[in-house]
């Protein structure tokens, strides 16, 4: 068999189970879907118990639709035809990376975070809450790299962070800045 035909069996397979929504769909946002954005950031974040609420639904609504839509590179992850989740890159960093509490261990996280490589394919940064054990266990699965530990002065909910690198060929583990 052919390379070339083993590569197109691949992506029929592929289109096959995205038809299914056995996949998530990994498609580049516009500014029609930060409605939705918006509802899956407020959804994830409301299960946060820990944050402070420092803006109305209305404030972050706009926020989205005018910061993250428009001026980062955004990726949303469809499920049934819904956005599920979201990936938000500004330069080097992966600002934000979301998904809807109903949608979660699905596979979207995972689908959204191998987007963002592959556009960002030799170094990614983040920061993530210290307390949102569940998404560090996520990256550090996903190969990065815990750099340092933040006391909240650089976020506005001033709660400590974790600054976490990928960079393309390390090993988990690896520290290298």
């Amino acid at each position: 068999m052919s390379e070339a035909f083993t590569h197109f069996l691949r992506l029929r397979k592929m289109a096959e189970l995205t038809a299914h929504d056995a996949l998530p769909l990994v498609r580049r946002a516009w500014h029609g879907d930060a409605e939705r954005i918006a509802d899956v950031f407020l959804a994830a974040r409301g299960q946060m118990t820990y944050l402070p609420c420092l803006h109305t639904d209305e404030e972050t609504r706009a926020w989205i639709a005018g910061v993250v839509v428009a001026r980062q590179e955004t990726w949303v992850a469809e499920l049934h035809g819904q956005v599920a989740g979201f990936a938000a890159l500004d330069g080097q960093w992966l600002e934000h990376l979301y998904v809807a509490p109903e949608a979660q261990g699905h596979g979207i996280g995972s689908a959204l975070l191998a987007q963002v490589r592959k556009v960002r394919p030799g170094l990614l940064d983040l920061h993530v809450f210290q307390q949102n054990t569940g998404a560090r266990r996520f990256y550090e699965r996903h190969g990065f790299t815990l750099m340092a530990l933040g006391d909240g002065t650089d976020n506005e909910e001033n709660l400590p962070d974790a600054h976490y690198r990928w960079r393309a060929g390390s090993r988990p583990g690896d520290v290298r800045q």
